[in-house]
């Protein structure tokens, strides 16, 4: 018995019978050989973390597009927010801690640049439209390297049904969908205060009085209720009082950071962006990289084209406007 095998059986002692376990994974989309020390959860775990659209990730908007400082939250912050919330929800339910973490590292890497301003604009010009927890799913299967990363099942739905009305499968898929609200309502908060455009002061009281002052007691209240909720029902929700705080917590920030704020100042700018790089490579195809060109005929121009734009980073996606749309200055007038 090697290590992989023993520490499936110990998944069997220690793991609840709501818990995915790796050995019985309904598997992957091609068949490979088992690694004799990791699960294929942990395998996923590490194919995603080393992948080159997860390093992506650090250079992508959260909410604040181009902030200056260095403690605003970029796509890759929230991202390993997401997963250290899901986990310890993970640990304390006994679910499957890896198949939760890959999850959690995985459910952004198909998110454009300028966050959702990205998203929203790519939806609009598209024929079929764009989200991004379907192009995740699309990076993983198809995009990485050229070929995806070939991720079991269960990590596949977890990342598509992360967000929107789409339900996981798994109870670890549920925790990742519930972790990452709670984590960005809270660090959004805490940036937009930081930003100064909101105070302490600024927030509904009656949701603080529920939910916490502070930015980590919130998270706290949060996470326990969905533990006590998880322990004493047969699911992963935010429900009663707190669930309710949350969710009015959730809709203030839409009307006092998501939406018109100086959060949202260069927005105009990054869809503008956006919406023109695209159209640019829908008639100037040949001008894409040569890996993109080669897709063109399996997935038709329009959808390579949104792969290449939903890749780039905010500064990649900048100065790739820059190049084609902006003179450059070339010899000294006398």
């Amino acid at each position: 018995m090697n290590i992989r095998e023993n520490y499936e059986e110990l998944e069997d002692k220690i793991l609840s019978d709501r818990a995915s376990k790796s050995k019985n994974s309904k598997g992957r989309l091609i068949d490979e050989e088992k690694c004799e020390v990791r699960t294929d959860f942990q395998r996923d775990r590490d194919r995603i973390l080393h992948s080159k659209a997860f390093r992506r990730l650090k250079h992508k908007t959260q909410v604040f597009i181009a902030p200056e400082g260095d403690h605003y939250r970029t796509r890759l912050t929230h991202t390993l927010e997401v997963s250290q919330i899901a986990r310890t929800i993970s640990r304390a339910l006994r679910l499957n801690e890896d198949l939760t973490e890959a999850i959690a590292l995985g459910h952004d890497l198909g998110h454009t640049p300028f966050g959702h301003t990205g998203e929203r604009v790519l939806n609009e010009i598209t024929t079929d439209g764009f989200r991004h927890n379907e192009q995740s799913l699309r990076v993983v299967d198809y995009l990485e390297d050229g070929k995806g990363l070939n991720l079991t099942m269960e990590v596949r739905n977890g990342i598509l049904c992360h967000s929107g009305d789409l339900m996981p499968d798994t109870y670890e898929g549920k925790v990742v969908k519930v972790a990452d609200k709670i984590a960005y309502i809270n660090h959004d908060i805490d940036d937009a205060i930081r930003a100064g455009i909101l105070t302490e002061d600024d927030l509904p009281k009656d949701c603080i009085k529920v939910l916490g002052k502070e930015h980590s007691k919130r998270i706290n209240t949060m996470v326990m209720e969905v533990i006590r909720y998880g322990l004493e029902n047969n699911d992963i929700m935010l429900t009663g009082e707190i669930g309710e705080a949350t969710s009015e917590l959730r809709k203030f920030l839409f009307e006092n950071v998501y939406v018109g704020s100086k959060a949202k100042s260069e927005e105009g700018k990054a869809m503008n962006c956006v919406k023109q790089l695209f159209y640019y490579y829908m008639k100037h195809q040949e001008n894409l990289p040569e890996e993109f060109i080669k897709r063109i005929e399996r997935w038709g121009s329009e959808k390579v084209v949104c792969d290449y734009i939903a890749g780039m980073t905010d500064s990649f996606a900048i100065t790739e406007y820059l190049n084609i749309f902006v003179p450059a200055p070339w010899g000294k007038i006398y």
